[in-house]
């Protein structure tokens, strides 16, 4: 299994969930775990994924969120599993 850490922050509006949502299941990504939350108007999302069934590699995938999430109004950020446990290591 290929985890990967999924994170989405920026203003609250409608749809933000279902878009990527969307743009995951169109790709073949399954989410593991999510976890969601809206702070006076901030829209705040995490998730766990698994990539090993993607129609894409993981640098595709985070190309294109990236640039559905400039489409929306938020910040998609996509790294592998062991480089997002790297860069959060004390």
């Amino acid at each position: 299994m290929k985890k990967t850490i999924i994170t989405v922050v920026g203003n609250d509006k409608v749809g933000i969930i279902a878009k990527v949502c969307t743009y995951l299941a169109e790709n073949q990504v399954n989410i593991l775990d999510i976890s969601q939350t809206i702070i006076q108007g901030y829209f705040s999302m995490m998730m766990v994924a698994d990539t090993s069934g993607a129609t894409k590699d993981i640098g595709a995938i985070s190309r294109e969120l990236t640039s559905l999430g400039e489409e929306i109004g938020v910040v998609i950020s996509c790294q592998h599993e062991d480089i997002f446990n790297m860069m959060h290591r004390i």
